[in-house]
């Protein structure tokens, strides 16, 4: 059976108009206009992030639904995968977002519109341990279907951490790219073979 359900989650000061979410909503309108898909614009707190994304998937049947995630996002769609049992796609995926973010404490600005700004709090660092330690715990859970697009040229996050935190699963390892993937068209058709939608 395809997949019918997507989910999109984007990554730290991004939004649903960043260059991958906007390429895969176009893919699915065009080629799989049956898929129901969402990339909601995420607050900033993990923890109200992650309550806002679990209530919207309540009635989304687990076993036909993928979560996908950049950065930040890959890091939330890692949880959501393991809490969900759904299957995953990991795009160069946060793995330490607790130590990594915590330079980021204050105020921010998005990328897609640096006129909107929002503030980064302590507490967010805190709840970002807390579901750090929930993957920690449901890791030796029998694993989930999982594809990784992993890039050794990401400029902001160790290639060889993600791909630690990604074993459980198929890893699609470029050689170069960026954080961005910028090349991520070129990945397209294998991100979604793997994505199996239904059309």
């Amino acid at each position: 059976m395809s997949n019918t359900h997507l989910l999109y989650l984007h990554g730290f000061r991004s939004s649903p108009q960043s260059v991958k979410a906007r390429l895969v909503a176009e893919r699915v309108k065009t080629r799989h206009p049956g898929v129901i898909w969402r990339c909601p614009q995420l607050p900033p707190s993990p923890a109200a992030a992650m309550d806002m994304v679990i209530n919207g998937l309540r009635d989304w049947p687990t076993d036909r639904m993928v979560v996908m995630g950049s950065s930040l996002g890959g890091f939330y769609a890692r949880w959501l995968s393991l809490r969900l049992g759904c299957a995953a796609v990991l795009l160069n995926p946060a793995v330490y977002p607790a130590r990594d973010l915590a330079r980021y404490i204050g105020e921010q600005t998005a990328w897609q519109d640096p006129a909107e700004r929002f503030f980064f709090e302590p507490s967010f660092v805190d709840e970002l341990k807390a579901l750090e330690e929930d993957i920690r715990q449901r890791s030796d859970r029998p694993a989930t279907r999982q594809m990784a697009v992993i890039a050794q040229g990401d400029e902001v996050l160790d290639w060889r951490e993600m791909q630690a935190f990604c074993s459980s699963g198929e890893i699609r390892l470029l050689p170069g790219s960026d954080h961005a993937i910028s090349d991520f068209p070129e990945h397209m058709d294998a991100v979604f073979g793997f994505l199996d939608l239904a059309e």
